[in-house]
C-alpha cells in the first residue's frame, strides 16, 4: 500500500483524549467549487492516514471538512462550532500534508503538522 500524501490528527483538548469517530471530507477546488474526492472517519487514535491512497495529488486548494456535531453529540456535550473547515493549499506534489485539528466544544485550531 503507497503512503497517504494527506492526513490528519484530531484530538481533543479538553478531554485530553484523541477524537475518534469524526467523519471527515477532503475536497478539492475545482472551477469554483468545493468537490469530494476523498473522505474517512478518525479511528480510535483520532487519526486518519488512508486519504488519496493510490491517487494522484495535485497542486491547488483543498478542504478538509470535520463533522463536529454528530462527535460532541455522542459525548452528550453542548458544542458551538457544528464543523470546522480548513482550507490549505498544495503547491509541491511530493510533499506530506499533514493537518491537526485540537478541538473544544468552543474552539479549535490548526497547524501545519508534519
Amino acid at each position: 500500500m503507497s503512503k497517504s500524501p494527506i492526513t490528519t490528527h484530531v484530538l481533543d483538548t479538553a478531554t485530553g483524549f484523541p477524537a475518534q469517530g469524526i467523519k471527515t471530507v477532503l475536497s478539492q477546488l475545482i472551477d469554483g467549487s468545493f468537490i469530494e474526492i476523498d473522505g474517512g472517519i478518525t479511528n480510535n487514535d483520532g487519526r486518519i492516514t488512508d486519504l488519496l491512497v493510490g491517487k494522484q495529488l495535485t497542486p491547488g486548494t483543498y478542504q478538509m471538512h470535520f463533522a463536529l456535531s454528530d462527535y460532541f453529540d455522542t459525548k452528550k456535550t453542548e458544542s458551538f462550532y457544528p464543523y470546522a473547515d480548513i482550507v490549505f493549499n498544495v503547491k509541491d506534489i511530493n510533499c506530506h500534508y499533514h493537518i491537526p485539528l485540537l478541538l473544544s466544544p468552543f474552539g479549535y485550531s490548526t497547524y501545519r503538522g508534519s
